[in-house]
C-alpha cells in the first residue's frame, strides 16, 4: 500500500525532469524589475525578478555575469533571457540567467532617487546638522516591528554588550501601506516623552517593497527633526534606505546598530583594569619615591641636629636683620639728600625771580615803543604841516584872490585853449565868490613869436 506515496525528493527531481524537457522552459525572455540584488563572495549574484503582479527568484552565475558591462541594481528594469528550472534542495522554481541588459529604471527606484535628491540638496544629509551619540546611554528606544527578528537581535547584543542601560521597545509597522506614518508618529512620541538618550529605528531585511516605509518622505523628515540621536539600522549591509542618510548614524544590520549605541562591558572592564593597573604602578612608584626622599630627609642635618640648626638660623636671621636695618638708614640718608638737593635747586630757580626780571624788562620796552612813538608822531606832524603848505600854494582859491578865475567848457572841461571853444558856445567862468554862465561872441588868439 506505501507503494503508491512518492518521497518529495523523487516528486521534485520529476517536477524538475519535466521543466527541463519542456523547450519552451530551456529558453526564456523576460522583462522584469530586478530586487533582492545580493553578490555572492563568490562572484554568484540572486536576484528577484518581478512585475505588478508576480515574482520569479533568479541567479546568474559567475561565469556569465562577468561579462556584464553594467552594474545591476535594486529596482532597475533588465531584459533578461535564461532557463526555468527547479532548485531541487528548496522545491523552488528559479530562473537561471545567461544573458542581461538594462532597460530603463523601476518605478520604485525611481523614486528613491528622487526623494534622495530632492532631500540631499535640502541639507537633510548634511553632516553638519548630524547629533553625536552619548558614550554611555542610560536609555534607549527601539522603533520597529516587536514580533520581527531584528527586535531580538537589538535586545539580545544590547544585554549582552551593557545589561545597565534601560531599553524600551516602541512597537510599529514596519512595512505596508500604513507603515510610513506609524514609524514618523513612534519617533515624534518618543521625542516628546524626554526619557531617551538614543533611538534605533529599523527592521530586517526584505526586498525594495517590504522595505519601502523606511524611503517615505514623513519618515525622513521626522528622523530630521529628531532632537535625540538616532542610529538607522534598516536591512542588511547592502541595502540603503533614505532613512540612512537622514539619520545621525547607519548602522548596517539591526545587530550592528545594538553594537554601535552600546559600549561593550568586557571591553568596558578590561578598560577599567588596565587603567586600575596603571594607576597601581604610578602609585607604587610616586610612594617608592616618597620613601627614599623620607630616608633622605630623616639623614639630613636637620633631622639629626634640630637644636644646633635653629640656633645657625637665629644667628642668620641676627645678621640679616643688621643689613636690613642699616640698608634702610643708607636709603633713608640718601633720600633725604636728594630732597635736600631738588628743594635747592627749586629754590634757586623760583619763578618769582624770573617774573621780576621780565617785568624790568617789559617796562625798559615799554619805554623804548614810546620814544619810537613820539619819534615818529613828530616826523609825521612836520610832514604833514609841509603838505598842507604846498597845498595851500597851490590852492586855485588863493590864486583866484589876486583877481584870476577859471573857465569851463558846456561838458564841464577847463579850457586851456581857444581850439576848445566856438562862437555861441556856453561857458562857465568860476571867480572867487561865485561862477559867471557866460555866451563866446568872439575869440582871438594870441600870436606867437615867429
Amino acid at each position: 500500500m506505501n507503494d503508491k506515496y512518492l518521497t518529495v525528493t523523487a516528486l521534485t527531481k520529476y517536477m524538475k525532469r519535466k521543466f527541463e524537457l519542456d523547450k519552451h522552459l530551456r529558453n526564456v525572455w523576460l522583462k522584469a524589475e530586478i530586487s533582492n540584488f545580493k553578490r555572492h563572495s563568490r562572484g554568484h549574484i540572486y536576484l528577484t525578478l518581478k512585475d505588478d503582479n508576480s515574482r520569479i527568484q533568479a541567479v546568474m552565475f559567475a561565469g556569465n555575469n562577468r561579462l556584464l558591462k553594467f552594474q545591476p541594481e535594486n529596482g532597475m528594469s533588465v531584459l533578461v533571457k535564461g532557463e526555468v528550472s527547479i532548485f531541487e534542495p528548496q522545491g523552488q522554481y528559479q530562473l537561471y540567467i545567461q544573458e542581461m541588459e538594462p532597460d530603463g529604471i523601476g518605478s520604485l527606484y525611481l523614486a528613491f532617487e528622487q526623494l534622495k535628491d530632492r532631500l540631499g540638496k535640502e541639507g537633510l544629509f548634511d553632516p553638519s546638522r548630524k547629533l553625536a551619540l552619548p558614550k554611555f546611554p542610560k536609555q534607549i528606544g527601539v522603533i520597529t516591528s516587536p514580533t520581527g527578528a531584528a527586535v531580538r537581535d537589538i535586545l539580545t547584543t544590547i544585554r549582552r554588550r551593557y545589561p545597565i542601560v534601560g531599553v524600551t521597545v516602541i512597537p510599529v509597522l514596519v512595512q505596508g501601506e500604513y507603515a510610513a506614518n506609524s514609524i514618523a508618529r513612534a519617533i515624534s512620541f518618543a521625542n516628546q516623552l524626554d526619557k531617551f538618550d538614543l533611538l534605533i529605528v529599523g527592521r530586517g531585511g526584505g526586498s525594495i517593497e517590504e522595505l519601502w516605509s523606511f524611503n517615505e518622505e514623513v519618515v525622513a523628515r521626522e528622523i530630521a527633526r529628531s532632537t535625540v540621536p538616532i542610529i538607522s539600522a534598516v536591512g542588511h549591509e547592502t541595502d540603503f534606505t533614505i532613512s540612512d542618510f537622514v539619520a545621525d548614524l547607519r548602522a548596517a544590520t539591526p545587530t550592528g546598530a545594538a553594537e554601535l549605541a552600546v559600549p561593550s562591558q568586557d571591553e568596558l572592564r578590561e578598560r577599567i583594569g588596565n587603567l586600575t593597573r596603571s594607576l597601581e604602578r604610578t602609585l607604587k612608584t610616586s610612594l617608592t619615591k616618597s620613601k627614599e626622599r623620607l630616608e633622605q630627609l630623616a639623614k639630613s642635618y636637620a633631622f639629626r641636629y634640630p637644636e644646633q640648626l635653629v640656633k645657625q638660623k637665629e644667628q642668620e636671621l641676627d645678621r640679616n636683620v643688621e643689613r636690613l636695618t642699616k640698608s634702610l638708614n643708607n636709603l633713608q640718608t640718601n633720600q633725604s639728600q636728594q630732597w635736600l638737593n631738588i628743594h635747592k635747586r627749586l629754590t634757586q630757580q623760583h619763578p618769582n625771580k624770573q617774573i621780576i626780571q621780565l617785568s624790568q624788562d617789559m617796562s625798559q620796552l615799554v619805554s623804548r615803543m614810546n620814544r619810537a612813538i613820539n619819534n615818529s608822531v613828530q616826523v609825521k606832524e612836520k610832514r604833514f604841516s609841509s603838505t598842507i603848505d604846498k597845498l595851500t600854494l597851490l590852492n586855485p582859491l588863493n590864486t583866484m584872490k589876486r583877481g584870476y578865475s577859471i573857465s569851463y567848457s558846456k561838458d564841464g572841461k577847463v579850457i586851456q585853449s581857444t581850439k576848445q571853444i566856438q562862437l555861441g558856445d556856453q561857458v562857465s567862468i568860476k571867480v572867487l565868490d561865485g561862477t559867471l554862465d557866460c555866451q563866446v561872441s568872439g575869440i582871438e588868439e594870441d600870436k606867437k613869436d615867429e
